[in-house]
């Protein structure tokens, strides 16, 4: 199966450099076309210069943007081109309504479409670790498992449409709650004296720890907040989670919080950083 891979970001990038090592990948697109290029020719594969030439050349597309926007914009160009029983594999972060969407615009070209949002940060899109959450027809999901396979380690089929989006909304919002605690608890550890360092070390054994307790804490400890994950990014996701659950009559106190610290943080000027900077302001409640 060829398949072409549409954005190269830090997500994107390793993703489609693990599909070429599978024997995978055909050909690359992305919105900054230089991008594409020097990636295309590091690894002998095409850079069309339309997403419409993308389409044509290959068997299956992956997708990995920013937002609903993009999403339904990238599959209304590849739908012009895509030939009969292909597949869409989108694994951006949208709403569970735009996945159905995209499946709609697909249907009548007989084009599958598969939303398979990924888990594991830019670390587990390198080492080909993600957990991938797969929303569409069983038949679709049996033919792209050698795709996902290529990406991901835990590659799950949750049901319809739109599910594998529901199942990453879950996802972000225990982000969420784990994130303010990490930073919480790391912020009173600093006012306590105690030495960082030894605290990830130590507690990243013990029963609290967490992905992201042994993967972004160092970075409080440093200081520094290169992005894995973007401040901005999970604002924007966050805000999914609570428009859904909105549809229910409810509000989630959790992503409630992490939202209005993040518009705080986004203020500062700091929304490109990792969501780890979450530490800037929990620290500020020792220094009142």
């Amino acid at each position: 199966m060829r398949v072409g891979f549409v954005g190269l970001g830090a997500m994107g990038m390793h993703m489609a450099r693990n599909l070429h090592r599978a024997g995978l990948l055909a050909a690359v697109w992305n919105r900054t076309a230089e991008k594409a290029r020097t990636l295309a020719a590091e690894l002998n594969v095409q850079a069309p210069a339309t997403l419409e030439g993308l389409g044509a050349s290959v068997d299956a597309v992956v997708t990995c943007v920013s937002a609903d926007s993009d999403v339904l914009d990238v599959v209304k160009e590849l739908a012009k081109s895509l030939k009969s029983g292909a597949i869409v594999l989108d694994s951006s972060t949208v709403s569970a309504e735009t996945a159905r969407k995209a499946g709609e615009i697909l249907h009548p070209r007989n084009v599958e479409f598969l939303d398979c949002p990924v888990s594991g940060g830019t670390e587990g899109a390198r080492d080909a670790t993600l957990a991938i959450m797969v929303g569409g027809s069983e038949q679709a999901f049996e033919r792209a498992r050698p795709i996902l396979a290529a990406m991901g380690k835990t590659i799950t089929h949750f049901g319809p449409t739109g599910s594998g989006q529901a199942a990453k909304a879950t996802n972000q919002i225990m982000c969420a709650g784990i994130i303010e605690a990490v930073s919480e608890a790391m912020a009173f550890a600093r006012a306590q004296g105690l030495p960082l360092d030894k605290i990830v070390d130590t507690l990243g054994k013990g029963a609290g720890s967490s992905w992201y307790f042994v993967h972004r804490a160092p970075n409080m400890v440093r200081g520094t907040y290169p992005a894995g994950f973007r401040v901005r990014l999970h604002e924007k996701d966050l805000t999914i989670c609570r428009d859904m659950a909105a549809r229910f009559g409810v509000a989630l106190p959790v992503v409630e919080r992490m939202l209005d610290e993040y518009a705080e943080l986004v203020a500062r000027g700091y929304g490109d950083e990792d969501i780890s900077a979450t530490f800037r302001l929990k620290s500020e409640l020792f220094e009142k």
